[in-house]
């Protein structure tokens, strides 16, 4: 497997693990509001972009990240995740804590999630027409799912067009990742602190989510942001973008690594 990245900049790393049907471009709006200073790297999963498997064998996006850091002789990171990304990004964080600084969810699922019958229903059913050959009609159920309602009347609506009609679908074909174990009963494991940040008008499952792991963990700071639902980082660039640098910088503080008392949140 050959994995596509983009980085920029040195210092400590920050990496960036995006959602199901987007590459390292769902970034694009957030990206550049980011610290110049840093080091940032954003990559393509595992046969979504350009990052392309060359056998069928089972995997884990979680090792496949790990191996990543280790061929990039990244020994400690800043991790940012988003929607499916946000799920790997946190099992990351529970399977290798000696890695990760500080942990940024957006929208996050959690991996072994149980999905409610609506959701597993409209998931089979763009799932069927792919396999049926019919991926055109796929993609056009994938871009009006109640998911991507607010980012479709955003100023984002260009860019998850552009997003939805270069996806492959290829997992929508056949998919190797191997079936996890629900993260749900160890998220009171999860060591680094976190930025937890959500969209009001999300759907209530991700909520749900995202409810679970603010209860459940203890160093986790909650941003509830109004007006906008899942695709935060591409819905409001800017705020995300505030939360996070303040997010950061607290970790640099003399405070030290890992404490959330001095956070004062920006202004959302």
């Amino acid at each position: 497997m050959k994995l596509h990245l983009q980085e920029q900049g040195e210092g400590l790393c920050t990496v960036f693990v995006h959602g199901f049907g987007g590459d390292l471009h769902s970034w694009d709006r957030l990206w550049p509001l980011l610290g110049a200073s840093r080091h940032l790297l954003r990559y393509d999963l595992r046969d979504f972009g350009q990052s392309l498997a060359n056998s069928d064998e089972a995997f884990t996006h979680v090792e496949d990240l790990a191996a990543l850091l280790s061929a990039k002789s990244i020994t400690r990171c800043d991790l940012i995740g988003v929607s499916m990304g946000g799920g790997v990004a946190l099992r990351f964080a529970l399977d290798h804590p000696e890695l990760v600084r500080s942990l940024t969810l957006i929208s996050p699922q959690i991996s072994g999630w149980e999905w409610s019958t609506p959701w597993a229903e409209e998931w089979q059913e763009i799932v069927l027409l792919a396999r049926e050959g019919d991926m055109a009609s796929a993609k056009n159920l994938w871009w009006n799912h109640a998911l991507f309602a607010t980012t479709r009347v955003s100023p984002a609506a260009d860019a998850l067009r552009h997003e939805v009609e270069h996806f492959a679908g290829r997992q929508w074909l056949r998919d190797n990742h191997e079936m996890v174990m629900p993260d749900i009963e160890r998220l009171h494991e999860l060591q680094a602190p976190a930025l937890l940040l959500t969209g009001v008008l999300d759907l209530e499952e991700f909520r749900l989510m995202a409810d679970i792991i603010e209860a459940s963990v203890e160093n986790v700071r909650r941003v509830d942001i109004e007006g906008a639902g899942h695709l935060l980082q591409m819905e409001v660039p800017e705020t995300c973008a505030d939360h996070i640098n303040a997010f950061i910088a607290q970790q640099e503080s003399p405070n030290g690594p890992g404490a959330l008392d001095g956070y004062v949140p920006p202004m959302a």
